[in-house]
């Protein structure tokens, strides 16, 4: 390898100094053939020697050029001819001459340095604009993978969230089992009673038609809306696209009162009203709103259970805002809720109750955020909390 590396440099060396020679021997035969006709020409043709020398040998060969320019001169252009030897009225002719080709040397060396120095330099940002944009491309790969990947991710997450939702409101359906239970018995004591006053009506001795059948009416009334309790479950727990229908809330707020009124009795809670009488009807499913209610009346009731030092009530309160939606509010006069508690209270699993599963919040504001409302509380921390929900009024959605 080192024998290699140091015969290019040799290489180079012969064939600059080779160049310069078969130059100046050019010059030198064509001055001389010129001679007779011309003069001396030889100022021009040894000048172009070295300029060309100096261009594809480098700075040594132009040099080296010079030199032998300078000996042809004195040999065979300078008297007394063919020796290395001048008159002394000669030498300034000769210096001149010397010196104009020194001048030349000098001139195209320059030239070429710097014709070298900007090639070296557009080689090497070619290089570097190369290497960059490779690099650009690289990074433009990684960031097309990077947002791929994350669509991906985030994909998978919504997928995650809409089976933990389903799941959620599968576990939620055990805490309100005995709500449920509670409103499907009411529509069938209901077909019950009418059954039984249709049959009294009919076994008169003289029937009484009319009666009997405002009560079957009345029976089949009941019988339907047990129907739809179920058919509203049932589409709770699968991915049934929910039921939106015209829903008056204060009538839906006061069925859920009734849900309500045993839980309510048993820890001598008082439920009030102070619905507004102007409430605009919303769009909705009545089972997943009820729902949301009976959630936060029940956890109304929980936070009162341990309060001994203030009247016992949980207040519903209903309004319309001037935004074209409806405002509805849950006041305990519990114990409140700190801080603390309250940056984590809807989320999923998160509870304050030994017995709860902490579903129930995170539920419900999935289900007033479904219906373009939104819900939130609000506590001082020491007399009770309100929870408040919006929803959008049939006009304005």
């Amino acid at each position: 390898m080192r024998i290699q590396s140091s015969s290019a440099p040799s290489t180079r060396l012969i064939y600059s100094y080779g160049l310069a020679i078969v130059f100046v021997s050019l010059a030198l035969l064509t001055s001389l053939a010129l001679q007779h006709s011309f003069g001396n020409p030889f100022w021009f043709f040894f000048s172009i020697a070295v300029i060309l020398s100096t261009w594809f040998g480098r700075s040594g060969a132009g040099w080296f050029a010079v030199v032998c320019s300078g000996l042809a001169v004195i040999y065979f252009f300078t008297p007394p001819l063919r020796v290395f030897a001048m008159k002394p009225s000669d030498i300034p002719y000769f210096l001149t001459f010397i010196g104009c080709e020194i001048g030349v040397t000098q001139l195209i060396s320059w030239r070429r340095q710097a014709e070298d120095s900007l090639r070296r330099a557009h080689d090497e940002l070619e290089v570097r604009v190369a290497e960059r944009t490779a690099d650009l491309r690289n990074a433009h790969n990684a960031i097309l993978q990077q947002i791929g990947e994350q669509k991906r991710i985030e994909e998978n997450l919504q997928v995650t969230r809409t089976e933990l939702a389903r799941v959620a409101r599968i576990t939620t359906i055990g805490e309100l089992t005995a709500s449920i239970a509670h409103e499907v018995n009411q529509p069938l004591a209901a077909v019950a009673a009418n059954a039984d006053a249709c049959v009294a009506w009919l076994s008169r001795e003289h029937p009484d038609l009319v009666e009997a059948r405002a009560a079957a009416e009345r029976a089949a009334q009941g019988a339907t809306r047990a129907a739809e309790v179920i058919a509203r479950i049932r589409s709770l727990i699968t991915r049934a696209t929910p039921e939106k229908s015209i829903v008056q809330m204060n009538q839906m707020i006061e069925q859920t009162v009734a849900l309500a009124a045993a839980q309510a009795s048993t820890n001598n809670v008082t439920i009030g009203l102070e619905l507004s009488p102007d409430l605009p009807h919303v769009l909705g499913d009545s089972i997943q709103l009820q729902q949301v209610v009976v959630n936060l009346v029940m956890n109304g009731i929980d936070a009162i259970i341990c309060t001994t030092d203030r009247p016992r009530k949980v207040v519903i309160r209903s309004s319309p805002q001037s935004s074209g939606q409806i405002l509805v509010s849950v006041q305990d006069s519990g114990i409140g809720i700190n801080p603390e508690v309250m940056k984590r209270l809807f989320e999923p699993f998160f509870t304050t109750r030994s017995n709860g599963m902490g579903m129930g919040l995170s539920i419900s504001r999935s289900i007033i955020e479904a219906h373009g409302g939104r819900l939130w509380a609000e506590s001082d921390g020491s007399s009770g909390s309100v929870f408040y929900f919006t929803l959008p009024s049939e006009f304005a959605v």
